[in-house]
């Protein structure tokens, strides 16, 4: 009997044409650095009921294919975003910023977000690199205006290196959390993320999906494809935004 087919792919939101347009910006640093940033709206008429502050990953800006789906998925579910480059990437470096460099720049996306969309609730965080940065600034002190964090792969460890502590300074952040973490990332053993979360209590939600990497890459012997990965994380990231909004104030430290 010849091996089952796994059903085709749907249709990919990059490829029509169509979607939500993006206005570009700059944005400020403390240190009078300037880098680019991405404002993206649902498209028409619709308004957001809220934004998205979005890191990119350490290997890829915030224009790679992931992040540009990211953007126009979650407009698509009424979420606007500000994507933005960290340093290192808007001058051509492969070296990620120190942290005080990077967590600089995720103050200033949260800062614009709040000038560009006054009236809405913020959420931040990002792919890898970019949410770690972004939960260790919101650590160190908390991001104004700022309700909850997206962690879309958290780096927990370096690759082949297990450990828990890159989640050290999770215990001060004040606010939800929402982690999103395949489970053959190689940089986050999925069994210490369910201790992590546990740690963290009520503070953290954990969407685990199968078979993907930290890519959210899947296998074709997975019998899905990358496309339905992604649809199901923006459905949940949309969905544990709106129940975020909706739900009192999470009390203050």
């Amino acid at each position: 009997m010849p091996a089952a087919r796994r059903p085709a792919a749907p249709p990919d939101p990059l490829s029509d044409g169509t979607g939500p347009s993006a206005l570009s910006l700059r944005l400020a640093l403390a240190n009078g650095d300037t880098v680019s940033a991405l404002r993206v709206d649902p498209a028409g008429s619709a308004a957001p009921v809220a934004a998205f502050v979005l890191a990119h990953g350490a290997g890829a800006g915030m224009r790679h294919a992931f992040m540009e789906r990211l953007a126009r998925g979650l407009a698509g579910r009424g979420i606007a975003t500000l994507r933005y480059q960290f340093a290192y990437m808007e001058h051509g470096s492969k070296r990620p910023d120190p942290p005080a460099l990077a967590h600089a720049a995720v103050r200033a996306a949260v800062a614009e977000a709040a000038r560009q969309w006054p009236d809405l609730p913020l959420v931040a965080g990002g792919k890898s690199f970019g949410g770690r940065m972004t939960s260790q600034a919101q650590a160190a002190a908390a991001l104004p205006g700022v309700q909850g964090l997206v962690f879309v792969g958290f780096p927990l460890h370096p690759a082949g290196k297990p450990g828990l502590e890159r989640a050290g300074h999770l215990d001060g952040v004040c606010c939800p959390m929402l982690f999103l973490q395949g489970t053959r990332d190689e940089l986050a053993e999925l069994a210490l993320v369910r201790d992590v979360a546990a740690r963290l209590g009520p503070r953290a939600t954990l969407e685990v999906f199968d078979d993907a990497d930290h890519s959210f890459h899947v296998r074709a012997a997975s019998g899905t494809h990358d496309a339905q990965v992604m649809s199901r994380l923006l459905d949940a990231t949309a969905a544990w935004v709106r129940t975020l909004i909706e739900a009192p104030p999470w009390p203050a430290r």
